[in-house]
C-alpha cells in the first residue's frame, strides 16, 4: 500500500552505511517511523528531503512490518532556523514533544500545522521564543487530551480575581480566597496578564494562537507554567528541553 502525505522529519538515526530511520509527523497518519534506503548518499534525491526538520511531501510504502519512504520532495527546510543554536535546540524540543504526544495511525493535521507555524515564526524571528514555547506546549497538551480547566475558580466559580493560582498537577485554577482555604500543593500564583495568556493558549482559534503580547517577565512565567504542567501530566523528562535551557542560560 502506497500513501502520499506531507510530513515533518522530527527524528532520524543512521541504519548501516547507507540507510536511515526517520520519525515523521505526518498529516494523515500522525507519527510514523519509516526507513529511507540510500538516504546517506548525497546524490540521492531523498537525502535532503528526509533530513531533520525538513518538511517534505513523502511517498510512503507500507510493507508487512514497517513504512519505507520511496520518494521525497522538499517543501520547506527552515534554513534560517539552522543558523542559530538556540533556535535549533528549541525546534528539537518541539519535535521531541510532538513525537511523544501526537497520535499514530490517525490524522494529526492540527498538530502538524501547529509545529510548522511555530518553526516558521521561530525561523523568521516573528515571535519571542518563550511565547512560541508556551503556545506549542499548551496547545499540544490540549490536542493530546490534557486540557487544563481555566474557565473559573475550582472552588467558587469566580472568573477572575486580582491574583489567582494555577495547579501544575491538575491544571485547575483557584482564586486567592479559595487558595487560602485549600491544602497547599504544587500551585503557582499568576496575575491577570498571565491568566489571560494561559486562556489564550487553550481557547483561541488556531490562526490567532500566537497573536498576543505579554511582558518579557510575564512570558518567562508563562513558559515556566506550561513547561511544568506538560512535563507533569505526561510524566516525561525531555532531554531536548534540558539542552535548550542550558543553551539559553
Amino acid at each position: 500500500m502506497k500513501i502520499v502525505t506531507d510530513g515533518l522529519i522530527i527524528k532520524q538515526q543512521n541504519i548501516g552505511e547507507q540507510d536511515k530511520l526517520c520519525t515523521v509527523l505526518t498529516r494523515e497518519l500522525g507519527v510514523v517511523r519509516a526507513f529511507v534506503r540510500g538516504a546517506k548518499n548525497i546524490k540521492s534525491p531523498k537525502s535532503a528531503a528526509t533530513g531533520l526538520l525538513c518538511y517534505s511531501q513523502l511517498s510512503l510504502y507500507h510493507s508487512k512490518d514497517a513504512y519505507v519512504i520511496d520518494e521525497a520532495r522538499v517543501q520547506e527546510m527552515f534554513f534560517d532556523l539552522r543558523k542559530d543554536v538556540e533556535k535549533v535546540a528549541l525546534a528539537q524540543y518541539f519535535c521531541e514533544l510532538a513525537a511523544y504526544i501526537c497520535p499514530t495511525e490517525q490524522s494529526a493535521d492540527k498538530q502538524l500545522s501547529l509545529v510548522l507555524n511555530a518553526l516558521y515564526l521561530l525561523s523568521n524571528n516573528k515571535k519571542h521564543h518563550s511565547l512560541l514555547k508556551a503556545c506549542v506546549e499548551m496547545r499540544l497538551a490540549c490536542l493530546g487530551g490534557y486540557m487544563p480547566d481555566l474557565v473559573m475558580c475550582r472552588g467558587c466559580g469566580e472568573y477572575s480575581s486580582q491574583q489567582m493560582y494555577f495547579s501544575l498537577s491538575d491544571g485547575s485554577i483557584l482564586c486567592d480566597k479559595c487558595f487560602a482555604q485549600a491544602p497547599r500543593g504544587s500551585s503557582v500564583p499568576i496575575d491577570q496578564g498571565v491568566l489571560q495568556a494561559l486562556r489564550h493558549t487553550v481557547f483561541s482559534e488556531d490562526k490567532k494562537l500566537f497573536s498576543f503580547s505579554l511582558s518579557e517577565e510575564g512570558l518567562e512565567k508563562l513558559s515556566y507554567i506550561t513547561e511544568s504542567y506538560i512535563c507533569r501530566v505526561l510524566e516525561k523528562d525531555f532531554q531536548t528541553l534540558h539542552f535548550y535551557k542550558t543553551i539559553k542560560s
